[in-house]
């Protein structure tokens, strides 16, 4: 049976969607009432944060939810603007956060048991259709780069999975011995069947007879049946309680169950059923529109024509002159219908008045004052900036914006474009006074006549009532595209692409009545001095930036540069890393710890936030990416084996990214020279930025930054990128989708100053705490095929192995569960002493490594201000002595 979309889940996932929209809507309307005003107490400004981020998480998981499952392609537009806001803001009240106590990593036990949420609803899902939307272009380039590997020479398939090659003679040897081992155990089992029979037969001769008390035997035999049957009964109850409890998984709990697998078909058809609609609905776009020119086009024209002519003769009427005509910047005639009253316009100039007379005595008053009272103004505004400061107070937001226009949409209460303009032209403040003299004789026109933009505003706001918070889609049973919807916009377009031609119309007939009626005529416009030395700077900046812009492969295709920088393997192939694979538990002592002031080690799966929030959220969206807190760069520091190259594999495959290898050990003899690294530099950043997202890697970027190079490795020239990144970092910017990630497992050997300069983000990723470790080896044994039973002591093992990291705790897993072991787990399960035996040979990450990091990352700009802030010092003279010690650093080289 082919499954279906029933109708149960899509009113399921809309119920879902107008839920989540109803709580969106609501938490929109408190934040700015608790965030406009300035708040002193440091513990309820980030317990309000706190709150806030906790409920965009649980709102955003929703959202993300219904748009991965909704169908509707018109609904899909609209929660997809919604979703991308809401992942906006998140990072932006992460950012605040972050500022606000001066460290990467948050605790919430308080607010999550005040909500009555558990931890596992504070983890930030992907959204799916990061590699959903581009799958086909990632398949694509999957194939290239494995064709150019191929040819080349380089078979990453060979590099995952080596096979020796064995010559025949000894395959026949290895064959002939495996099968006279199986012939001779086989062999073995019937001369020892045979042995047991003659023994027996012996033993009975040895009697002499046969016994004669047949009711002790049965006796007998029932004794050792009982005794089993209740064994096996007391055993059977043990494991039910212990399943009743929650200590034990059920029975087939890790079997994948029918329905698990018809959800999967579901899904699958789903995804067909959105493609399919997508195309149906772009297929609308262009069909509705070109019906709607032919049918409505001479309609609007004429209807146009008239309006702005009425609008001459009233405005001739009123003032005894024909009016300006609105340029093209201004809006053109859009700018004439719009929807404010005469009360407004007159307010509106007004005030704009006002603040001109305002601005021109401030500026009078400035010249006239003498130095002295400068002087004592500055140093009172100084001290009033002070008093401010203390105060806290939210930064503005890019995205709430965005969230309240989805929300209006979603309500119905929703603008035309044309007079959301108009509006926004009156409300600038650039509009000279003439400009709302000419606002003002266009709405008392609109008073007096029938605008069709009043018509067509009620219209709208009676249509967006019913989308889409009370819709009837009862007609809408594959839920497919609404035509009506899409006349309504087409129709705005038509109209905005047909007012451009009547206003070249009307100019000219505006002109012909100027000279007709009034007799006036145009005067040339006299080209001031002034423009044209602003233009000769302007030539000179742009002369300026062509040099250093300059592109220095233009003769190139991106395919040659892709194919060659393959070739140098500077660009190489992500490993199919998923983050859910990166296992960890979360911190349940964090808040504990910190009221107690102390610094508790961030646990594995705050790591994994991180590296959504600021890796793979900012890479997999582009308009969160413009808008969000800009990341460039990001540093995993930690020991060996604590997963930092996972993660960055992990990036590129939760976001389709390309991955540039830009490690001290991959560039070493590759492009010498000056000329030759940043010929290399322009020829990886222009592949990055043509096929972004994309992901640059630095391993071991300590050495890039050594404090002294070690002889051995002065050949390989560690520190050519050490000038280099920082001028790569400014040139970034926030179009570009490229995110410079460096590991290093000894940061210590690296110059501080110029390490924290280069990346923006350091996380320390430590090694893992006992519920990680017990999840660990739990889900890691399941997956290289082990199976859990009574006689395996999972707490056992994760206490015994403290200080051993993920990679320890892998490598002992495949190296215990051979094939073998695997086909002997039905008669010998697996024990925790195996393993124990395995690890034992390995060293662990010590007490007095893992301080070090921590007293590293104590070092850096955060760490400071978290070191003062936890002892009560402030920050501003962290930053004074910071500046001090680069003066004297300064005049110390200049010296020299």
């Amino acid at each position: 049976m082919m499954p279906s979309l029933s109708t149960e889940e899509n009113r399921m996932y809309n119920k879902m969607w107008h839920q989540t929209q109803e709580a969106l809507s609501a938490l929109l309307d408190k934040e700015p009432q608790k965030m406009i005003e300035p708040q002193r107490n440091q513990v309820f400004i980030f317990q309000t944060l706190a709150t806030f981020y906790i409920k965009y998480v649980q709102i955003f998981r929703n959202l993300e939810n219904v748009y991965d499952q909704i169908v509707h392609p018109q609904k899909r537009i609209l929660i997809r603007k919604v979703l991308d806001g809401v992942m906006g803001r998140i990072l932006e009240l992460k950012n605040e956060m972050v500022e606000l106590e001066l460290t990467e990593f948050h605790y919430f036990d308080d607010i999550l048991q005040d909500l009555k949420l558990a931890p596992q609803q504070l983890d930030i899902p992907i959204p799916k259709y990061f590699l959903k939307e581009k799958l086909e272009v990632i398949k694509g380039r999957e194939k290239i780069l494995a064709q150019i590997l191929a040819d080349s020479g380089i078979d990453t398939s060979d590099m995952k999975y080596p096979v020796k090659g064995i010559p025949f003679d000894e395959a026949v040897k290895l064959i002939q011995v495996a099968e006279r081992a199986r012939q001779g155990r086989l062999r073995a089992l019937f001369m020892k069947q045979i042995y047991l029979q003659e023994y027996r037969a012996k033993q009975s001769k040895m009697l002499g007879k046969k016994v004669t008390d047949t009711w002790a035997a049965a006796l007998r035999i029932q004794k050792v049946w009982r005794r089993f049957h209740q064994y096996k009964e007391t055993e059977k109850l043990r494991e039910e309680e212990m399943i009743f409890l929650g200590m034990n998984p059920p029975p087939l709990f890790n079997e994948v169950s029918a329905t698990v697998i018809q959800a999967e078909k579901v899904d699958c058809l789903r995804n067909e059923v959105q493609i399919k609609h997508e195309e149906d609905y772009r297929e609308a776009l262009v069909t509705i529109k070109n019906d709607l020119k032919l049918i409505e086009g001479l309609d609007i024209k004429e209807n146009l024509q008239d309006q702005i002519r009425h609008w001459f003769i009233e405005c001739r009427n009123l003032t005894g002159t024909f009016p300006d005509y609105p340029d093209i910047e201004e809006g053109g005639s859009a700018i004439i219908f719009s929807n404010k009253t005469i009360q407004q316009v007159i307010e509106d100039i007004i005030a704009n008045q006002e603040e001109e007379e305002k601005n021109e005595k401030k500026k009078k008053k400035k010249k006239e004052k003498q130095p002295k009272k400068a002087k004592k103004q500055k140093k009172g505004t100084k001290e009033k900036n002070k008093e401010e400061d203390e105060k806290w107070k939210m930064s503005p937001s890019l995205f709430l914006p965005a969230m309240k226009e989805g929300c209006n949409a979603y309500r119905g209460t929703g603008r035309s474009p044309a007079v959301i303009q108009a509006q926004e032209s009156i409300n600038s403040s650039t509009v000279q006074s003439s400009h709302y003299q000419k606002h003002l004789f266009t709405c008392i026109f609109l008073q007096q006549t029938f605008s069709i933009s009043r018509v067509s505003g009620a219209v709208l706001a009676r249509r967006y009532k019913e989308i889409w918070m009370k819709k009837d889609e009862s007609w809408n049973f594959s839920q497919d595209y609404d035509p009506e919807l899409i006349r309504e916009e087409k129709r705005k377009e038509l109209e905005s692409e047909i007012r451009i031609q009547v206003d070249e119309l009307m100019r000219q007939e505006l002109k012909n009545l100027k000279l007709a009626v009034d007799r006036e005529r145009e005067r040339p416009v006299k080209a001031g001095k002034k423009k044209d030395k602003k233009k000769g700077k302007k030539g000179k900046k742009k002369e300026k930036k062509a040099k250093k812009d300059k592109d220095l492969t233009a003769d190139r295709t991106i395919e040659s540069l892709y194919k060659e920088l393959v070739e140098e393997g500077l660009l190489i192939q992500a490993l199919k890393v998923n983050l859910s694979d990166y296992i960890g538990d979360y911190s349940y002592l964090g808040t504990t710890l910190r009221q107690v002031s102390i610094e508790p080690m961030p646990s594995l799966l705050d790591v994994r936030q991180l590296i959504t929030l600021y890796g793979i959220w900012p890479l997999g969206s582009a308009a969160v990416h413009e808008k969000a807190p800009l990341v460039k760069s990001l540093l995993l520091a930690g020991p060996s084996g604590v997963g930092k190259k996972m993660l960055v594999h992990a990036i590129c495959t939760e976001t389709g990214a390309n991955l540039f290898n830009l490690s001290s050990s991959n560039i070493a003899g590759k492009y010498p020279g000056k000329n030759g690294l940043q010929m290399m530099l322009h020829a990886v950043f222009k592949v990055a930025r043509q096929l972004q997202p994309s992901v640059v890697w630095i391993e071991d970027t300590e050495k890039t930054f050594y404090k002294k190079v070690p002889n051995a490795e002065k050949m390989n020239e560690p520190k050519r990128l050490k000038k280099h990144l920082p001028q790569i970092l400014k040139l970034l910017k926030p179009d570009d989708r490229i995110l410079i990630v460096g590991t290093t497992r000894r940061p210590f050997d690296a110059e501080l100053q110029s390490f924290c300069k280069v990346y923006q983000k350091i996380i320390l990723v430590p090694r893992p705490d006992y519920a990680s470790r017990y999840v660990l080896w739990k889900q890691i044994i399941e997956r290289n095929g082990g199976v859990l039973t009574s006689a395996l002591n999972v707490s056992c093992l994760a206490k015994v192995t403290d200080g051993f990291t993920q990679g320890h705790i892998v490598e002992v897993v495949k190296g215990v569960l051979t094939d073998q072991r695997i086909r002997r787990q039905i008669h010998k399960p697996l024990t925790a002493v195996e393993f124990i035996m395995a690890i034992a040979s390995m060293n662990p990450v010590y007490k007095e490594e893992e301080e070090s990091f921590k007293n590293w990352y104590a070092k850096t700009p955060l760490g400071k201000k978290r070191a003062l802030a936890i002892t009560g010092g402030s920050t501003e003279k962290a930053k004074d002595k910071g500046k001090r010690k680069e003066k004297k650093e300064k005049k110390a080289t200049k010296k020299k």
